[in-house]
């Protein structure tokens, strides 16, 4: 029987049948993300996703970039860099962690493949141990080797503690001193002192990575605001620095000129990449705004169901006037290292 031949009245049903997506040999990226869009669950959401953020794409257009997690140690800096480089943010939300390791990777340093699982052991004294033999090495010995051999881990990835050595001498050296005869400096002023240096030491040394993304910004005078600064490594330094000079952090001056320029958007359109104060922060400079968000991509793996503005949802954004009513918006539950490199590949192929 034909849906035609049904005639119980349906209001909320429409008639969209669920097709199959094909995977084949030498298909792009946007394809991939259009054969999404024929599936369901989470293939459709990506696929939204991307309608929604090439939607954002456009030059008339205002974007707030949102960027948590561990999204630069974990390989994610280039993609962000480039978006910066080719016009599509216009105001960058992160965290310290994202901007130090950023600079590490500019002046030099190097994050590595690890290991999320301890590595198995198979001695015969295992038993002895207290260990069972398929299980090997408990993850508690595991990070307790690390700690002895002086590496951080960061779930799979490896970072050698001497990179932090090399990130402190580069801020004493190369970004606090022309900031200190300043005064009282915004959070924005030293992430753009952050990325001038970035560059030129980047540049001088001819370090095979990229500038990154503090660098980018610097270059294309896009602002980066970094509202937890004090949460990081970066913090803890300029916070060290400020103890014995008149180096000092204005931690509300940033406030004016991100609401400025939600206020002077036309349209405005935030990409949310992971949740914490930068989500919020991008978000919550629209209550301050006669206007809203116009478009919205959030990217997580936080669950909306504890409440917590991590996972919330941003059809839940819309009850506080941070979107539109008539906004377009979509949320991805799944891991952002996955999505917002198809996410944006999709989205500027479509554009490009």
């Amino acid at each position: 029987m034909s849906d035609d031949d049904h005639h119980v009245h349906r209001e909320e049903f429409e008639h969209d049948p669920v097709a199959h997506a094909e995977a084949r040999a030498g298909m792009t990226v946007g394809e991939l993300a259009e054969e999404y869009g024929a599936a369901g669950v989470g293939a459709a959401t990506v696929h939204e996703a991307v309608d929604v953020y090439a939607e954002m794409l456009d030059e008339d257009v205002t974007n707030f970039f949102g960027l948590a997690g561990a999204m630069v140690p974990t390989g994610m800096r280039r993609i962000v860099a480039d978006l910066i480089r080719d016009g599509h943010v216009d105001a960058l939300v992160t965290t310290g962690a994202n901007l130090t390791h950023d600079a590490i990777e500019a002046i030099g340093g190097k994050h590595h493949h690890g290991r999320a699982d301890p590595p198995c052991s198979h001695s015969d004294d295992s038993h002895e141990r207290g260990h069972d033999e398929r299980s090997g090495t408990s993850m508690r010995e595991h990070d307790e080797r690390l700690r002895d051999e002086e590496v951080d881990r960061i779930y799979n990835v490896y970072l050698p503690q001497e990179h932090f050595a090399l990130f402190e001498g580069h801020l004493r050296e190369e970004v606090f001193p022309p900031l200190e005869a300043e005064g009282a400096v915004s959070i924005r002023r030293l992430t753009e002192e952050l990325g001038r240096a970035n560059a030129a030491v980047n540049d001088r040394e001819g370090v095979d990575e990229g500038p990154g993304i503090a660098a980018a910004a610097y270059e294309n005078d896009v602002p980066i605001y970094c509202p937890a600064v004090q949460d990081s490594v970066l913090g803890l330094q300029a916070w060290m620095y400020s103890q014995t000079s008149e180096f000092t952090l204005d931690a509300l001056a940033d406030m004016t000129t991100i609401t400025d320029q939600a206020f002077d958007a036309d349209e405005a359109g935030a990409m949310v990449v992971g949740g914490g104060v930068p989500k919020n922060y991008v978000l919550q400079t629209m209550l301050v705004s006669p206007d809203a968000y116009d478009y919205a991509v959030q990217l997580t793996m936080d669950p909306p169901q504890t409440g917590g503005l991590s996972g919330a949802t941003l059809d839940e954004a819309r009850s506080w006037g941070k979107l539109e009513k008539a906004a377009r918006n979509v949320s991805v539950y799944a891991d952002a290292t996955i999505t917002l490199p198809l996410v944006v590949a999709a989205a500027r192929e479509r554009v490009e």
